[in-house]
């Protein structure tokens, strides 16, 4: 049975692996480097995925 702090970790690691492929897709080292840096609605998805797991769900969402 998985854990709801597994549930996290593994949304994390795919998100991660998602963006590590959009940057080799374009080669880039950062997405800080890519032109739609603040549009990216990957890196968006990553932030807030990021925010999940570091809160395991408990507190409400945020914008940046």
């Amino acid at each position: 049975m998985q854990t709801l702090e597994d549930k996290f970790d593994a949304e994390l690691t795919k998100m991660i692996a998602e963006l590590r492929e959009c940057q080799k897709e374009y080669s880039l080292s950062s997405c800080s480097k890519c032109e739609k840096f603040l549009e990216c609605e990957l890196r968006r998805l990553y932030v807030k995925t990021v925010y999940r797991s570091m809160s395991k769900g408990d507190l409400g969402g945020f914008e940046f």
